[in-house]
């Protein structure tokens, strides 16, 4: 029989899908990430946006076309916030964001399967996203997830640890709703960091929040034998009163200051960043003040998005910017990311550094550097090997390179 396992929304949505992906096929599936024709779908929801709840209300009839008789089971944000929509509209089984792994008790037991339980992702990727924690108690104003995924509670260290060394990825991203949260039996982050000092995997991080950033984190960033030198902070504004009405816990005078300690230990880091553009109460002067903090802070890469009340949530019954003007700035706003990628790219032209090939398509092996820029080289090598390179030029959406 065949599986498809389809997912909206996050990296922690994709890995829970990758860990579902896994213990089907150890149940006997043939299994594929694919909305294709399969017996039995799982599909994985999003509700991060009003965008992506529509999408994902979708899919059970998308699976339908496929094959009318196949059994769909629904989990994720969309169904947590609303599972009588997916019952509805005819899914065998519904679960929300939290309980993903009652997703293969109910398949083990409809389809006289065993039940395995819930196993370590299936990686389908040469990078291997390891999901340290779940869940989140900052409650932006904008945000329904930590309404839907609950409170903070983290892995154990020895867990974590143990899933990494076990990975056949070269690289290991640590992911998870609020990884600077992170925090198990009195360990933290920064713990964590320094238990896998001797793992011989490329390490990267998932998205940080500004309290993280610290001389203690940085230095112990600096003892891995390879760090993936990307560093995604959240900015979400660069004004400090907006940053007040989304309940951010720091100014942009504070983000400014952990991005120069950043510099001062990985001078050649790549800062990336998420912007919201037109949050309500956003004047003109607020929004300058965003575009402005990106060239201040010398921002790699820039994660648009236009503000999407979501019901539920404080920001929700705050007067909305209007739509015409809330598209202008978000415009802008992806036309500054650009910018702000080609500056940081163009400083790295006849640099030498290190990139994992990935895939090979059209003539070129891409992959990316420790700093996620995405690398052309133009000749065939192996995958999921790391390579030596000297970056020659801009190219399509990164650069041209060629090994040194």
């Amino acid at each position: 029989m065949k599986a498809a396992v389809f997912t909206l929304g996050c990296k922690v949505n994709e890995v829970e899908s990758a860990a579902i992906m896994a213990s089907l096929e150890n149940m006997g599936f043939e299994v594929t990430d694919k909305l294709c024709t399969a017996d039995l779908y799982v599909l994985n929801t999003c509700a991060v946006t009003r965008e992506a709840e529509k999408k994902s209300r979708q899919l059970v009839s998308r699976a339908r076309k496929f094959n009318a008789r196949a059994k769909i089971f629904v989990c994720g944000c969309a169904s947590e916030k609303n599972a009588a929509v997916f019952a509805g509209k005819g899914a065998e089984y519904v679960c929300g964001a939290r309980n993903k792994a009652e997703v293969i008790s109910a398949v083990s037991e409809m389809c006289g399967a065993e039940n395995c339980g819930l196993l370590f992702p299936k990686q389908t990727k040469t990078r291997a996203f390891i999901k340290i924690q779940d869940g989140c108690n900052n409650f932006c104003s904008y945000c329904i997830i930590p309404y839907l995924r609950g409170r903070e509670r983290s892995r154990k260290i020895e867990e974590v640890v143990d899933e990494i060394n076990r990975t056949e990825s070269p690289e290991a991203v640590l992911n998870g709703i609020n990884i600077s949260s992170y925090g198990y039996d009195g360990f933290t982050l920064c713990d964590l960091i320094v238990a896998l000092k001797n793992t011989d995997k490329r390490i990267r991080l998932g998205s940080l929040e500004c309290n993280i950033i610290t001389d203690e984190f940085l230095s112990a960033l600096k003892g891995l034998r390879d760090f993936a030198r990307q560093f995604h902070l959240s900015l979400q504004s660069g004004s400090s009163s907006v940053l007040r009405s989304m309940n951010r816990h720091y100014t942009r005078e504070e983000f400014l200051e952990k991005c120069a300690l950043i510099y001062k230990y990985f001078p050649d880091a790549a800062i990336t960043t998420d912007v919201i553009a037109g949050f309500p109460s956003e004047t003109e002067k607020d929004f300058s003040e965003s575009l402005s903090v990106l060239e201040e802070a010398k921002i790699a890469r820039v994660h648009a998005f236009a503000f999407s009340p979501r019901e539920g949530t404080v920001a929700y019954k705050m007067k909305d910017v209007p739509a015409d003007v809330k598209s202008d700035r978000l415009h802008r706003l992806l036309k500054a990311g650009e910018e702000c990628s080609i500056r940081y790219m163009s400083g790295l032209i006849g640099k030498i550094t290190d990139f994992i090939a990935e895939r090979y398509e059209n003539g070129y092996t891409t992959g990316y550097t420790g700093n996620y820029v995405k690398v052309y080289l133009p000749e065939r090598i192996a995958e999921g090997r790391k390579y030596q390179i000297v970056i020659k030029e801009l190219f399509k959406d990164g650069v041209i390179a060629e090994r040194s």
